[in-house]
């Protein structure tokens, strides 16, 4: 275990110690309420000294924190079994999968929690080798809070062509996004190139030298204080659609980490950003065949919807 200094964003002020740092550091809430038990969440006093944090605890604006964190995870993913992650479609090359929230692509460090491919490793579904030994076959990824398609390569020439696809921007990915306001115009495109936050390094942001990123969207339903949007990626860069409508002044509802209002997102009850993968459109690495696979809310998603609807 090593101790890491973490300044608070200003967009998880107020928020509970368990809630702020899974989003600053990708670490589950058990995970956290773990550290807090054993003194390895401490906040940084005027008089120099640290002060032990419990899981409710609420942080204030200018607040340093020192959290032990966890050793590295090993690179190979180890079989989890994830409730609630369906399988769309496989066959002998690929395999498309209904991504829930608070399931990461694949190992990583610095997350405990459980990923795809430890989960397709508990169901004995094999993937592809291509790739570094803790992602292999992962072709493209979604973050933990994004629930939806992904889809992973079985076969080595699959993962081929699918990574050659994805780089080339040949597949049809369509988000829905709930996003604070209104939208507008009601339809327009975000075109601004995006990097790593230069000083906080678990943000991404707009910045001169980013990588280009074009976001389009679509509003597809006003509501009081909110709206949803059907949004397709051009690119697809980190973080891309959050970081994209944040800078637009709209973040997603329930993202705390780009500037979500908390008393919006608490009359949804969500603990993530309300952004799912609706569909994805790909031609069949091996067929060639057009296909799209697109999966439905989730039961919390659908929940925020109609809270706000009232």
């Amino acid at each position: 275990m090593s101790a890491r200094m973490m300044p608070v964003p200003d967009g998880l002020a107020g928020e509970r110690v368990d809630a702020a740092l899974a989003r600053m550091t990708g670490l589950s809430r058990s995970r956290i309420e773990e550290l807090c038990r054993s003194g390895g969440v401490r906040r940084a006093a005027p008089d120099g000294s640290w002060q032990g944090l419990g899981k409710s605890e609420r942080l204030g604006v200018g607040d340093l924190l020192e959290v032990d964190m966890p050793a590295p995870r090993p690179a190979e993913p180890e079989p989890t079994p994830v409730e609630g992650m369906g399988i769309i479609f496989q066959d002998e090359d690929i395999v498309v999968v209904d991504k829930p929230a608070g399931v990461a692509a694949h190992p990583s460090m610095g997350w405990d929690g459980p990923d795809v491919l430890g989960a397709l490793k508990a169901m004995r579904i094999r993937v592809a080798t291509s790739g570094a030994a803790e992602r292999q076959g992962i072709v493209s990824r979604l973050d933990v809070g994004t629930s939806g398609v992904m889809i992973v390569a079985k076969g080595e020439r699959a993962y081929s062509v699918l990574k050659r696809a994805f780089r080339d921007h040949e597949v049809d990915k369509i988000y829905h996004a709930l996003v604070q306001g209104h939208l507008d115009p009601s339809s327009g495109t975000i075109d601004a190139p995006i990097g790593r936050h230069p000083s906080r390094e678990w943000k991404m942001a707009i910045i001169d030298g980013g990588r280009e990123s074009v976001t389009h969207y679509d509003v597809i339903e006003a509501m009081p204080g909110a709206c949803l949007a059907r949004v397709r990626l051009e690119t697809g860069r980190t973080h891309q659609i959050r970081v994209h409508m944040a800078a637009v002044g709209h973040p997603c509802v329930g993202d705390a980490t780009y500037g979500a209002d908390p008393v919006l997102s608490a009359r949804t009850g969500l603990e993530r950003q309300w952004l799912h993968a609706f569909s994805l459109g790909i031609t069949h690495p091996m067929t060639g065949e057009a296909m799209v696979f697109t999966s439905p809310y989730p039961q919390e998603l659908t929940a925020a919807l109609e809270a706000l609807r009232l």
